[in-house]
């Protein structure tokens, strides 16, 4: 089988980490991924070496993408304009449709119409998202499909195994927060800032790793506040880190008796949230959907009320001021993403359902013949 996945963004998002994982399984499993984007913002790197990687605005040369690729199916993830584009290719396979923009003002352009095209189903990353898409159309069937991690790449690395000298490298007293994500509105580093602001206030032994943001639209920002509020003795901003350097950045959170910290207003899913969890990083994050979704309260992290920035210090202090509470914390993390957004488990999923919709002359979906 040859799937093709429309988005307009080639970042180094939560999307594109989780069709990552996706394409690698897939190919195990005798599917054929290829991506098609029109907009580069820094996450090729972390594509190209596992699919085909289409980068173009140009409508012609979409259309004849779409048209000599041979797809058995394609899916669309939040981009309004490759319905036209599937309908000018005459493209007479099943079209499947993944609705991941968390906020609803930005998800109705992507819903309101399909251009004649009648897609088989909409797939969400969490029940948080299916409800937010049956407000907009409840005429499409809906199947949430978590995204998954690679547990054979993110997991807890032993100490001999980590790259110790790469960046970012720990400072000898200090306990590492991680806030990793893009510099946004959305992602709320204002909130961030203020955290950091006040525990700068009250201890020394605490600095923040804010990771990302290269390309993000409030960068210059961000810059500007870090600057302006001489917070970089307490927070350390690396706007580039390779994807595959993100298992040993959270290996040396762990190892620093540190956490990941989350304070985003809303999400449709979070990548971080697992991949921090199953290299054995406990996460601070909101009491929201769908973050309770995936951390578990005094189990696999703490969560903190709404945006309050004195509830969300208190319980990043109470992880980090307690070393038996941090490796519990730390252990039921691991164990709890390995069982439930394991890759496996959740790729198994989409497979089923690209099984039951798509039809398939050839081998049959998830045989590999032993000759490949």
């Amino acid at each position: 089988m040859k799937v093709l996945i429309i988005w307009r963004l080639l970042t180094v998002g939560g999307v594109n980490a989780g069709w990552r994982n996706r394409a690698i399984y897939f190919k195990k499993h005798g599917i054929d991924t290829e991506f098609l984007y029109t907009t580069d913002h820094g996450g090729l790197h972390i594509m190209e070496d596992v699919a085909p990687v289409y980068l173009t605005k140009d409508k012609k040369e979409i259309v004849k993408i779409i048209k000599q690729g041979s797809y058995d199916a394609i899916i669309v993830v939040d981009t309004a304009a490759a319905y036209k584009w599937i309908q000018k290719a005459n493209y007479q396979g099943p079209v499947l449709i993944e609705a991941r923009t968390p906020e609803l003002i930005k998800l109705i352009p992507h819903l309101k119409s399909f251009e004649g095209i009648n897609p088989l189903t909409i797939i969400v990353p969490s029940h948080y998202q299916k409800r937010l898409v049956s407000i907009l159309t409840d005429s499409i069937p809906r199947n949430v499909i978590y995204n998954g991690v690679d547990t054979s790449f993110f997991r807890p690395l032993p100490a001999e195994e980590v790259d110790v000298k790469s960046k970012p490298t720990l400072t000898d007293g200090k306990k590492v927060i991680g806030w990793i994500g893009r510099l946004d509105k959305r992602k709320n580093w204002p909130m961030l800032v203020e955290i950091a602001k006040q525990i700068k206030n009250e201890r020394s032994d605490i600095e923040f790793w804010v990771i990302g943001g290269a390309q993000s639209i409030q960068r210059e920002e961000f810059a500007k506040t870090w600057e302006e509020e001489q917070l970089s003795d307490i927070i350390k901003w690396f706007p580039v880190i390779p994807y595959q350097q993100m298992p040993h950045v959270y290996a040396k959170i762990r190892s620093s008796g540190g956490c990941t910290l989350a304070t985003t207003r809303s999400e449709s899913f979070g990548n971080t949230f697992i991949e921090s969890m199953v290299c054995g990083v406990p996460v601070v994050a909101s009491n929201m959907m769908p973050v309770t979704e995936l951390v578990i309260h005094g189990e696999t992290g703490l969560l903190f009320r709404g945006q309050n920035v004195q509830d969300a210090i208190k319980q990043i202090y109470t992880i980090v001021d307690s070393p038996q509470l941090h490796q519990r914390l730390s252990n039921t993390a691991i164990q709890h993403t390995q069982e439930k957004f394991d890759i496996q488990v959740v790729a198994d999923q989409y497979i089923n359902l690209l099984k039951s919709l798509v039809p398939v002359n050839h081998k049959s979906i998830g045989e590999v013949d032993n000759h490949d």
